[in-house]
């Protein structure tokens, strides 16, 4: 890390740490340890006041829009499927978007669908606690962090703030021979109590009321700020952070829906977002990080209601391509409705979901099939056979090129 970077004016402060290199030996270098996040909002220009408010603006419409739907938990889990893809990419875990929005949460095909799959899982569990009032905290972060490292090999150090020192990326023009931690892009502060203390300063400052003083959206940049800097976990810090984003709009009261995919606008704009969050440690610069945040935050919501409206219309036009063909079941309709809301299912899953035998959701499976409505996924057996519908499927990886 160069420490050179660091002016007066950065949040924290440089703690020295050593250790040994098994084949260079011995060395010796600063990590960074931010200070607690203040009472009050932080310097902000006019312009990103703007933002901000543009920000809030369009997270109302979206939330507006969930609270007129029938059912607005529906587009939850292809939001989720959508947003886990692209912020798995922004850490380096790759699977494309039609393969993760079309696998099997009972049998990922490949390490990378794993953990996708797993950040789904994660989310949902910490929408529901928040849901009935459980408030963010240590403990909850550690579970959330063991469910996205389920079955990884990191599975053993899951769940606890990690207990050795980490880096990040790699500076441009590092010497390639030298000790990692002198060619990192940044050093978080090292494993320590006062590491721990960070961390569950952290979770009792994001249980706060900070509306009086703190807009929500600046509220939700700070706190991600200072998760991502701490980097409290061994792995999957990217990962928590970006979803502990739209967890911390709920808990706000912001979102009562949290169907909002922050990482696409981020995977997009990958160097600006390392680049904002450094330039807050090395010298204080909330304006640009908040700015950069709140514009991500508005494209994000408005895309995210954009294809919410979309599903919408291809439900309405599926619902009508019934209605003007021999198939008249009621049962037809649930199962379009389940399959806007599964990407992909087998027909026991489906049965469930819309509570019908297995021969009677197979039967109309085949006749959604035969009408185009449904196409199947691969030639598994017949009892895995995997569906989708393709209108579902186009509108969900359209969204990913706006």
């Amino acid at each position: 890390m160069d420490l050179s970077m660091f002016e007066n004016t950065m949040p924290g402060r440089l703690v020295p740490i050593h250790g040994t290199d098994p084949q260079l030996g011995e060395w010796a270098h600063s990590a960074f340890l931010p200070d607690g996040l203040g009472e009050d909002t932080p310097a902000l220009s006019p312009e990103t006041y703007l933002v901000v408010m543009n920000a809030r603006a369009a997270l109302g419409a979206l939330d507006a829009t969930a609270r007129q739907l029938p059912n607005p938990t529906l587009f939850r889990t292809p939001a989720l499927r959508r947003e886990a893809q692209s912020t798995s990419a922004l850490e380096g875990t790759y699977a494309p978007l039609a393969d993760v929005l079309t696998a099997d949460e009972d049998a990922p095909s490949t390490p990378e669908l794993l953990e996708v799959l797993n950040y789904v899982s994660m989310a949902n569990l910490g929408f529901a606690r928040v849901a009935v009032g459980q408030p963010i905290s240590v403990s909850l972060l550690g579970e959330l962090h063991g469910l996205l490292m389920r079955d990884t090999p990191l599975q053993a150090k899951s769940g606890r703030v990690r207990n050795g020192q980490v880096v990040i990326g790699r500076r441009a023009g590092a010497d390639p021979f030298g000790f990692p931690v002198h060619a990192a892009r940044f050093v978080p502060a090292p494993a320590s109590p006062e590491l721990e203390i960070r961390v569950r300063d952290l979770a009792d400052w994001m249980r706060r009321d900070h509306s009086a003083r703190i807009d929500p959206v600046v509220a939700a940049a700070m706190a991600h700020y200072q998760f991502e800097t701490l980097h409290p976990f061994h792995d999957g810090n990217g990962r928590v952070g970006r979803y502990l984003v739209v967890l911390h709009l709920q808990a706000q009261g912001v979102l009562s829906e949290p169907t909002l995919t922050v990482s696409p606008w981020f995977e997009a704009r990958r160097p600006d977002y390392y680049d904002r969050l450094l330039a807050v440690s090395t010298r204080g610069d909330w304006d640009g990080f908040v700015r950069f945040f709140a514009q991500g935050i508005r494209v994000a919501a408005d895309t995210t209601r954009r294809q919410m409206l979309a599903l919408v219309q291809v439900q309405q036009r599926l619902d009508l391509q019934v209605q003007e063909s021999a198939l008249r079941a009621r049962s037809a309709h649930a199962l379009i409705e389940f399959a806007v809301a599964n990407p992909s299912f087998t027909a026991a899953r489906a049965a469930a979901g819309v509570g019908l035998s297995y021969g009677r959701t197979n039967a109309l499976i085949g006749q959604l099939v035969e009408l185009g409505i449904l196409r199947m996924l691969g030639t598994e057996s017949a009892y895995q056979r995997r569906f989708f519908a393709p209108s579902v499927l186009h509108v969900l990886t359209q969204a990913e090129e706006e």
